[in-house]
């Protein structure tokens, strides 16, 4: 019962991670749409989160043990899970819709399975691997590539780059070797994401351009502040801790799958907020990601085989007969 009540904890914070996940496309887009640049925008977020979660993360730093190996990793997640992979999704919704540029990063599932796989030797099993296909047939439904939607080959360069950044997010989070608590890890990454994104702008590799007109969200006009405190405050912090909690929890493989969830999460966002909707093709394709979803939880549900070396170092059992005397 303790492993069913942690599984349950860890789908409840990857859940509540998804949705939180899930707001900062619209925040972004409106943003984008108010003349932001997508490396002002990222930039902004990281900073602000980082600012926010710094006296808490300090006072649980006081009694945590600092390896060299956990600060490898939090620089590994800052550079690549948080300053690449949002800087690559925020310019894929420069030229994508959210729900689409949202699906490409996600596509970064099957780097996590192969990672597992070939690190591991957590070879996926047949239902893993069923699964694994049903969302992608989802993502591609999404996508309706032969549909009348079109889609921009930059953004889809930029969505795979995020998927890369999103498969070093899980693949870091969920390690738990020498790793530091899940809020002094996400605001070690978001301190590193911002000062990569910082010294990016400081030697002119990175433009931003910023506006203070404002912003349309609800079918209304709302200050620009409006979208930039969600991102940074829902969107980054509280995203970010409850991720790194779950995936700790369930483990890099199944939290990347539940994950997934922030895309329906982004696309009831993104037409709540911004009027942005999915035909009923992609609406399909959105079941088919929850199907795989699924699929993938059941199949970590099932008890695991017995390999062949433990198969053949288990003791023999030894009949005594009644009769014995000894």
């Amino acid at each position: 019962m303790p492993h069913r009540s942690i599984n349950n904890a860890g789908l409840a914070l990857a859940l509540l991670s998804g949705a939180t996940f899930g707001t900062s496309g619209s925040f972004a887009s409106s943003l984008l749409s108010a003349g932001w640049s997508p490396g002002a925008a990222v930039t902004a977020r990281v900073t602000i989160a980082a600012l926010v979660l710094t006296v808490p993360a300090l006072l649980q730093l006081r009694s945590a043990r600092v390896s060299a190996r956990g600060l490898r990793s939090i620089a590994l997640y800052g550079v690549l899970a948080v300053a690449g992979a949002q800087l690559c999704y925020f310019n894929a919704v420069e030229h994508l819709s959210v729900a689409v540029a949202l699906l490409l990063e996600y596509s970064g599932i099957l780097l996590v399975v192969a990672w597992m796989w070939a690190m591991h030797g957590q070879r996926p099993r047949r239902l893993t691997l069923t699964g694994g296909g049903v969302a992608l047939i989802g993502l591609i439904l999404v996508l309706d590539l032969a549909g009348a939607h079109k889609v921009d080959l930059v953004g889809i360069l930029w969505g795979l780059g995020a998927a890369i950044g999103l498969a070093v997010y899980f693949v870091v989070s969920a390690a738990t070797d020498d790793a530091l608590p899940p809020l002094v890890t996400a605001w070690g990454g978001l301190a590193v994401g911002a000062a990569a994104l910082g010294a990016a702008i400081g030697v002119g590799a990175l433009p931003v351009h910023t506006s203070r007109a404002d912003v349309t969200l609800l079918d209304s006009r709302v200050s620009w502040i409006v979208p930039i405190l969600g991102m940074s405050l829902i969107a980054a912090a509280v995203a970010y801790v409850t991720g790194i909690a779950a995936a700790r929890l369930l483990g890099a493989k199944v939290a990347s799958f539940v994950g997934l969830t922030e895309v329906l999460f982004a696309v009831a966002f993104a037409w709540l907020l911004l009027g942005q909707r999915l035909d009923l093709v992609q609406a399909l394709g959105a079941a088919f990601v929850l199907a795989g979803i699924a699929l993938v939880r059941l199949d970590e549900l099932r008890p695991p085989h017995p390999q062949p070396a433990e198969l053949q170092t288990a003791p023999p059992r030894v009949l005594v007969s009644a009769n014995s005397t000894g």
